[in-house]
């Protein structure tokens, strides 16, 4: 009789790890390796709503939830009351669905754009969805989340930018498309070291020791709010997205 009870305690165990309700899902790992939990579960204690926000930044069902129909009048972004320098955050992140079509162009591997023979960006179109992470609170320094081909990571504030050296623009463009399909979650692992970022998806290596020009040495951890709503309708790139599982290891 000892011997089966055991067994079925073993089982149980065994299934809740499987399922990820074991010891690592709630932070025993980050815990022990000295990261910090930037979030509870149950509510945005530690983070800055924006104000005049009317709750669309919120917490549903242990996640953090926004659907891009914040009412602030003015920065729509939710970001952490602290500010970091150098650090190793791990972020949990799914787009819950997609919102319209848009024109997307085809990024090359050098950061530029495909072209025809006139010189025009080529373009197709695809259901998209659109949010980011800014590091050390700098609009230019956002890791992209989004449906584009070349996959979430990039950099697209000084990949965008011609004034971006070349090889700091091939550098910021990710290696490959480590995406899941939209609904599932995926995880970014970003290591920030002075002006340098290196990112790993879903534990694919995207992005290796990229320079960030212009960096602030310090500030906080920011999640972006993208589109909303145009003429009753969401805009193709809308932030429909939840976020989870947020750690931060500092490297002062």
């Amino acid at each position: 009789m000892k011997l089966r009870r055991c067994f079925s305690i073993f089982a149980i165990a065994l299934v809740g790890c499987v399922l990820g309700n074991g010891p690592n899902a709630f932070g025993q790992a980050e815990v022990a390796d000295g990261f910090q939990s930037l979030f509870n579960g149950t509510d945005l204690s530690g983070w800055v709503i924006p104000e005049g926000d009317g709750g669309h930044w919120k917490v549903v069902d242990g996640v953090i939830d926004y659907d891009a129909m914040s009412e602030a009048s003015g920065d729509k972004n939710l970001k952490t009351e602290q500010e970091f320098t150098d650090f190793i955050l791990k972020i949990d992140w799914r787009l819950k669905q997609t919102t319209g079509l848009m024109d997307i162009p085809v990024v090359l591997s050098d950061g530029t754009y495909l072209t025809d023979r006139s010189g025009n960006n080529i373009t197709i179109k695809r259901p998209n969805a659109d949010s980011g992470v800014y590091l050390r609170g700098d609009s230019r320094a956002q890791l992209n989340i989004w449906c584009w081909p070349i996959g979430s990571g990039e950099v697209y504030g000084h990949r965008n930018n011609p004034k971006t050296p070349p090889e700091i623009r091939a550098a910021l463009t990710p290696r490959l498309n480590a995406d899941k399909p939209v609904g599932q979650w995926n995880r970014f692992e970003i290591i920030l070291v002075d002006d340098r970022v290196t990112v790993m998806l879903n534990d694919q290596l995207v992005l290796e020791n990229a320079q960030l020009p212009g960096i602030p040495e310090k500030g906080p951890v920011v999640l972006q709010h993208h589109g909303g709503m145009r003429n009753g309708e969401y805009s193709p790139a809308s932030s429909l997205i939840q976020f989870k599982n947020i750690w931060i290891k500092p490297l002062d």
